[in-house]
């Protein structure tokens, strides 16, 4: 009787955590990312589902420390932000954003223009 209890036990134990450790090890990911060559790096666009709307991650990567860029970007052809940001000591500089869910599909884009000489890129992303 003991050796019965003892195996229901195990078995529902089983069943509970198999779901619950399958849900921890999903990786997040992003809703839709993209990203073009920029300036020998490049320039990434993530939105991401975050509640009634959007988290919005846009930036230069892996170009030169040190310098300014200018970054713009959009949602459904609105400015959402406007600002210049320094590269760090990778070469990186970018800007988060939420926004708000609007009806129908979302329309986000990023550009990014190098202070120093002009250089130019720009990405964008339909999600929803």
């Amino acid at each position: 009787m003991n050796f019965r209890r003892i195996t229901a036990t195990t078995a529902v134990a089983t069943l509970v955590a198999v779901p619950t450790a399958v849900l921890v090890a999903a990786p997040a990911h992003a809703d839709s990312e993209r990203q073009v060559a920029c300036a020998g790096g490049r320039l990434e666009l993530s939105i991401d589902r975050e509640g009634n709307g959007w988290e919005v991650d846009a930036g230069v990567d892996n170009v030169a420390a040190g310098q300014k860029w200018r970054l713009v970007v959009k949602h459904d052809g609105n400015r959402a932000f406007k600002g210049v940001r320094t590269t760090d000591n990778e070469g990186d500089a970018d800007i988060d954003r939420w926004r708000k869910d609007t009806a129908g599909k979302d329309t986000f884009s990023v550009k990014a223009v190098r202070l120093s000489d002009g250089t130019t890129c720009r990405v964008g992303v339909t999600v929803g």
